[in-house]
């Protein structure tokens, strides 16, 4: 009895239809990583200068915010409440349950003076808001650039629900890899 050959199996089916197979895979797998697990978002303008600017790609876990809740200091995407297709990207600054009082440049949570060395300087804030409590379920969120930023002073809380993701790594432009990127901030306080 001669030994049996070796040799690639054959599937029986014909290369387009592999092919076409292997593509439907692939799309599959890429929208369900995009839609529950990382995607990379761009800033679009310059509300959170220093920290970023215009154009800079952001890889976003948005996987993060089914397991825990956003925590301060930590850089987001969240939905336009005003129109869902768009992003913001912002800082959390308090979270639900936290008082929090913004007087143009300073911001107080639960009466004390929050320490904030990544604001941009240049560009003071010119909004007040609260006291207020920011209610459970929603996080208070502001631009770096402050006098620049449409964010919960005007916006007021936002809800988790329409927290996308958090920001882990600038992955463009490849001139800032160097750079040390805070989006994550531990709170302190002055």
């Amino acid at each position: 009895m001669a030994p049996p050959e070796e040799g690639p199996v054959r599937s029986g089916k014909g290369p387009v239809r592999e092919i076409l197979e292997t593509v439907a895979l692939a799309l599959v797998v890429a929208l369900v990583v995009r839609t529950f697990g990382v995607q990379i978002y761009r800033v679009d303008g310059e509300s959170m200068l220093p920290t970023l600017a215009h154009g800079d790609r952001l890889l976003v876990n948005k996987l993060v915010y089914r397991i825990r809740g956003p925590v301060p200091g930590e850089v987001v995407v969240i939905r336009d409440p005003a129109d869902p297709r768009r992003h913001l990207v912002k800082r959390v600054v308090a979270v639900g349950g936290e008082e929090v009082e913004v007087r143009g440049d300073e911001v107080r949570l639960n009466g004390l003076l929050l320490d904030e060395p990544y604001v941009n300087p240049e560009s003071p804030g010119t909004y007040n808001a609260g006291p207020l409590t920011v209610p459970e379920g929603y996080v208070w969120v502001m631009g770096d650039n402050r006098g620049a930023s449409l964010d919960s002073r005007l916006l007021g809380p936002i809800p988790v629900s329409r927290v996308e993701g958090r920001a882990v790594v600038l992955v463009w432009p490849p001139s800032r890899f160097r750079e040390e990127v805070p989006l994550v901030s531990a709170r302190e306080y002055r």
